[in-house]
């Protein structure tokens, strides 16, 4: 057995509508249809189909754990992007609090922000 790569994060919600606003706006990402009705999911998937961001709504009856609650542990997830002066402009487009950080000897320009829920988003533009 081997782990391939980060398959999706699953985020709590109590608003999908603005959860899934702001991911669709900033990361462009796509609404795909869910394994449950739209007021208990939303699935957001890359330009390719694949899964990046489950929403839940968190009132929902069961998040898919088996106990209903979540980790609460996440410090942060970082995502490998491409397209860094979009990005920007989304941000500034939205008035998102936003940091830039280039690595210049590792070629990688890192863009940190939250999301709605105060997620730490660590935004990973390698050689851009």
């Amino acid at each position: 057995m081997r782990v391939n790569g980060l398959d999706h994060i699953n985020i709590c919600t109590q608003n999908l509508d603005a959860s899934a606003a702001f991911y669709i706006k900033l990361l462009d990402l796509k609404e795909s249809p869910a394994m449950r009705p739209a007021d208990q999911a939303r699935w957001l998937c890359d330009h390719n189909g694949n899964a990046i961001i489950h929403l839940l709504n968190r009132d929902s009856p069961n998040t898919g754990t088996g106990t209903g609650t979540g980790t609460g542990a996440l410090h942060h997830v970082a995502l490998n992007c491409t397209g860094k002066e979009t990005v920007l402009a989304r941000l500034q487009s939205i008035d998102a609090d936003f940091s830039v950080i280039d690595r210049a000897e590792t070629g990688l320009c890192q863009i940190f922000t939250r999301d709605p829920h105060g997620i730490l988003l660590e935004l990973n533009f390698p050689n851009q």
